[in-house]
């Protein structure tokens, strides 16, 4: 049952009560002092977390003169996983799988046939050992695994979601990281950042983070870093939906009530650009912050006009040490795992992209290793902008290879009923299972 006319103009009526709340132009002027003021060096427990790499701007690009500009990468690679999702049986076993592909920009047929496969699977019965041996199947074009993931009471589901997909993606990157000779973008963070969190969620979680298993996870990007440091490849993640609230939970716990519900909402804002207001640059095609040429103070006129859409606008690099980045930053301990360099190097960085063509903020990251060379920068930032530039969206590669990795809803299905077989158990039906559809697969 659908709603009536009336319905959707009484709804629509409460959003005349709460924008009349709202003064967007006080959220504009927060932005501006956030970035004079704050991402100088932003302190959170005595640690900076957030500080600038070099420079301290924001800059734009005409969308068609970067789109046509050299690249200063030839060859581009790109990694992705994807999973079932995590699938509770009657016969109590928790289990979900990943897929892991890489991708070459342009095409390297060869290498998009191999494969990484991991089957992770959590048993409330103590005395169950579902563990495998990796094994290669597809004349050696898959390589695959069963990972019994430790016991938990709590989170079993994204457990198993998260070893699953992180220790797809990171063998299938070692596996294959000599085959990169120019540039590696992970499809995502450059860390498994979903098990960082854990210490934060629950205590329970905490300590499993720590142990043998989901370490050896973690283990696999530390020796990734250092693998493309030895050999002198860069290293980077393209987050297509960041999701930090570093920034904002930094400035609420000294006082300062921002607006955003993220980081991405305060860049977004910083980032956007209106017609007769002030813009993220000027005619040079960076800005300092100072307070003039868009680089903060007052920004009135900012939106309330339509959208400019003729350029890419970005920051310059920082360093990030808050929230899930803080596992790897140089004075934490990177849950006991040795790091061979110096630890500063895996230290994450980001810089932070908005395309006003599709209002979308996108993070680039890659770890301090790479970055802390001005040359590195610079062309990590000239390849993504002209990546999104012409694929108004992720890089060439990374899309191939979020191609590659996809498990689509007709495959996922397929695959939980040839589980369902073996086990000889039905999957854990919801209401929304039958809801929604899902059971006409």
């Amino acid at each position: 049952m659908t709603l009536d006319p009336i319905h959707v103009e009484n709804i629509a009526r409460l959003a005349y009560g709460i924008a009349g709340d709202v003064d967007t132009t006080d959220h504009e002027d927060l932005a501006g002092r956030v970035w004079d003021d704050w991402l100088t060096g932003l302190r959170r427990d005595g640690r900076v977390v957030i500080e600038p790499v070099a420079g301290h701007e924001r800059r734009r690009a005409p969308i068609d003169d970067v789109a046509l500009a050299e690249r200063p990468f030839g060859t581009v690679h790109g990694l992705d996983s994807g999973t079932i999702n995590p699938t509770t049986f009657k016969n109590g076993l928790v289990v979900d799988v990943a897929h892991a592909a890489m991708a070459a920009e342009p095409t390297d047929l060869d290498l998009h046939r191999d494969r990484t496969i991991v089957a992770t699977v959590h048993a409330g019965d103590s005395t169950a050992d579902f563990d495998g041996e990796w094994t290669r199947r597809d004349d050696g074009h898959t390589r695959q695994r069963v990972l019994h993931a430790p016991r938990v009471n709590r989170y079993a589901e994204g457990v198993v979601h998260a070893l699953a997909l992180y220790l797809a993606e990171g063998t299938h990157a070692l596996d294959h990281a000599d085959e990169v000779g120019e540039l590696l973008v992970l499809d995502g963070p450059i860390y498994p950042k979903e098990l960082f969190t854990w210490e934060d969620r629950d205590p329970e979680l905490g300590e499993l983070a720590r142990e043998a298993k989901p370490r050896a996870v973690v283990e696999k990007y530390v020796r990734l870093v250092e693998r493309f440091v030895e050999r002198d490849v860069p290293l980077a993640g393209f987050v297509k939906n960041p999701s930090s609230r570093t920034i904002v939970r930094t400035l609420a716990r000294k006082g300062f009530e921002p607006p955003w519900p993220d980081d991405t909402a305060l860049f977004t804002r910083l980032l956007e650009r209106r017609e007769e207001g002030r813009d993220a640059g000027d005619g040079s095609g960076r800005n300092g912050g100072n307070g003039s040429n868009g680089g903060g103070g007052s920004t009135d006129g900012w939106g309330s006009d339509a959208r400019l859409d003729d350029e890419l606008t970005f920051t310059t690099w920082f360093h990030s040490r808050g929230g899930a980045d803080g596992t790897m930053a140089a004075d934490a301990d990177a849950l006991g795992i040795d790091r061979d360099l110096d630890p500063e190097l895996y230290e994450p960085t980001f810089m932070v992209l908005y395309d006003p063509r599709t209002d979308v903020t996108y993070k680039l990251e890659a770890p301090y290793a790479f970055t802390r060379e001005e040359e590195t920068r610079d062309r990590l930032t000239r390849q993504v902008l002209a990546d999104v530039a012409t694929t108004r969206g992720p890089p060439a590669a990374v899309g191939k290879a979020d191609a590659l990795a996809r498990i689509d809803a007709t495959e996922k299905a397929a695959l939980r009923r040839k589980f369902e077989e073996r086990f000889d158990s039905d999957r854990q039906a919801t209401y929304d299972d039958h809801r929604w559809g899902k059971d006409r697969y």
